[in-house]
């Protein structure tokens, strides 16, 4: 999960177990950190994030999820911007400094082997 500018650079990154809802990885991210909009997609739309950033005087771009009673509009403008988080992890995913043991050649020894 990263906390990214609106020019992509990286802020804050934190590892989440893969059986982890994201939405639990977000405090950790913004304490401490004043900004005046944060763009989520629907994984983010909960009432405690909502009130959180409401109490901050943050914008919550986040579409409602589907299983929501009333929907929440949210800037459709401003949402376009979070292609910005998918290119950092695309770059992040391509980056040489991440990928040293990939790089190296592998031994591999058959079971007999093994003594």
């Amino acid at each position: 999960m990263a906390l990214i500018d609106a020019l992509g650079n990286l802020i804050r990154f934190l590892l989440l177990p893969g059986q982890r809802h994201d939405s639990v990885g977000v405090e950790p991210l913004i304490t401490g950190l004043d900004f005046e909009a944060l763009i989520g997609d629907k994984a983010f739309d909960n009432n405690w994030l909502r009130a959180n950033l409401n109490e901050r005087g943050a914008a919550a771009v986040i579409p409602s999820k589907a299983d929501r009673t009333t929907r929440i509009p949210h800037d459709v403008e401003m949402y376009k911007w979070r292609h910005l988080v998918e290119n950092f992890f695309c770059r992040l995913k391509h980056s040489d400094a991440l990928q040293p043991a990939m790089k190296k050649p592998m031994l591999v020894l058959p079971d007999s082997s093994i003594s």
